[in-house]
């Protein structure tokens, strides 16, 4: 496994190491995020020992997740990264010609290797053992609520399903790792995709059980109108998206009607407001934890009359600009350009304030409710239900005041599913790379776009390099073909 895994004096300095950090980090955050992060940290040293030992400090392990995510900027490999690179591999952004930094030049133009950096595999499984450590150690605590409990392994069960989901589909076959145990970890092998889905599909079935009907807040027991953690609707939503990709479009059509059918939390939400803090479209969303900043979407993706920077290198490709119809008021309300240097670049805008020390007002959006009529919309046109398809089809093309397609096979219908999707969910956590994969059409796309970026696209670049560091320490982990 990861070599962090290998040995039990590296698993207990890592609990004596990450724990604290994690706790120290929470309790010193801005005051605009006190709903979010408002746990006492504790008085002594935490280990694995006693880190369960009372509600906060337990609660506090799934803070500093959400908050190590929101936190770093969107070249660094963590989750929030997803998008960006993911981005850069496929046809969704265009990195600045003058941009000198190979890391990021390798993921543009499908050239990685296999040392590459960042590594979003290195940022997801330290953090697959802080969860596993949860789900181990909270149902024998003693000293925990029960409430708390309840809703602390729901949360891990969630977070250990999406990390899962988002290995298996950038990696292919990847280690699946369910329990603490070094000696276990330390030598499993690459399992079979059709294992880690079944995984995913359990945890979220559990996690759905388990989370809360409403948003609570960091002491798991308050509810909050602060979006900010997981609940039911959460886990509804990704096993909605887990069904689709496996192909089972009578559980993703049930799942997504569950949360479509709840109106009262959820409906479709302005343009203007979709990415606001709180909106009633958002299912699940992080919320800004950098003094001073919204969120890292917009310190990256907006740009000014100063030009291209070091921390704001790409805008979006023609190709993705090219393909919104003339009247979509997304391109209008989510994109923005700006001429430099005589030529116009257009760039993703639908995170707004990106002003030093300006009011929080918009949140990362990860799950959002226009996801579950694309999914439910796919769902139904795969079982033939082509007035129900192109129902869910046209609200989402409604809202973005453009007129109802009006189709008549399953065929058509999902060529206009796979446009939506395109250009409804561009820049957000990978949608477009995943999308392109999972409809076996990426190969068909990146031969056109990839000579386009400098680079020779393979079939073997759909998956991205294991570090070295895992395989040496593994010998039953195999790189991906082609590195």
């Amino acid at each position: 496994m990861h070599p962090i895994f290998n040995n039990k004096s590296q698993t207990t300095q890592l609990f004596r190491v990450i724990f604290p950090a994690v706790l120290f980090l929470i309790t010193q955050l801005p005051t605009s995020c006190k709903k979010f992060v408002d746990v006492k940290g504790p008085t002594t040293n935490i280990t694995g020992d006693n880190v369960f030992s009372n509600d906060g400090t337990a609660a506090a392990l799934l803070t500093g997740i959400y908050t190590k995510i929101s936190s770093n900027s969107l070249a660094s490999g963590d989750l929030a990264s997803i998008a960006f690179l993911t981005g850069l591999s496929g046809d969704e952004l265009s990195l600045y010609s003058g941009y000198s930094n190979p890391d990021l030049k390798n993921y543009y133009s499908n050239s990685l290797i296999a040392t590459q950096q960042p590594s979003i595999w290195n940022n997801i499984y330290p953090k697959l053992f802080i969860v596993n450590s949860i789900i181990e150690k909270v149902p024998s605590s003693q000293s925990l609520s029960p409430g708390v409990k309840t809703q602390l392994l729901g949360e891990a069960k969630f977070m250990r399903a999406f990390f899962l989901f988002y290995l298996v589909n950038l990696y292919g076959n990847v280690p699946l790792v369910t329990s603490t145990d070094y000696k276990i970890n330390s030598s499993l092998p690459r399992a079979d995709k059709s294992d880690v889905w079944q995984q995913i599909i359990s945890d979220l079935k559990d996690a759905k059980e388990l989370l809360t009907q409403n948003y609570v807040d960091a002491t798991l027991l308050n509810s909050t109108t602060e979006r900010v953690r997981p609940n039911k609707w959460a886990a509804i939503a990704l096993l909605a998206r887990s069904y689709l990709f496996i192909g089972d479009w009578n559980n993703a059509e049930k799942q997504s009607t569950e949360i479509l059918n709840n109106t009262a939390l959820f409906h479709l939400d302005s343009l203007t407001n979709t990415f606001q803090k709180n909106s009633s479209e958002s299912i699940w969303q992080l919320q800004p934890v950098n003094y001073g900043s919204n969120t890292e979407d917009a310190k990256t993706y907006i740009l000014h009359s100063t030009g291209f920077t070091f921390s704001k290198p790409v805008y979006l490709s023609t190709e993705l600009v090219n393909s919104f119809e003339n009247s979509d008021q997304r391109k209008a309300r989510w994109t923005d350009s700006i001429d430099l240097n005589g030529k116009i670049h257009y760039f993703a805008s639908k995170y707004k304030s990106d002003s030093l020390n300006a009011p929080v007002t918009e949140y990362n959006t990860v799950l959002r409710l226009s996801e579950q009529f694309l999914i439910r919309s796919e769902a139904r046109a795969h079982q033939n239900n082509i007035q129900g398809s192109l129902n869910d089809l046209n609200a989402i093309r409604k809202r973005a005041w453009l007129a109802n397609v009006q189709l008549n096979n399953m065929n058509s219908i999902l060529n206009a599913i796979s446009h939506e999707r395109k250009v409804e969910l561009f820049t957000e956590w990978g949608h477009r790379w995943l999308d392109l994969k999972r409809t076996e059409i990426v190969n068909n796309v990146m031969s056109t776009v990839t000579p386009q970026k400098g680079g020779t696209w393979s079939p073997n670049w759909q998956l991205y390099p294991i570090p070295p560091s895992d395989i040496l320490a593994d010998a039953n982990i195999i790189q991906n073909k082609g590195y």
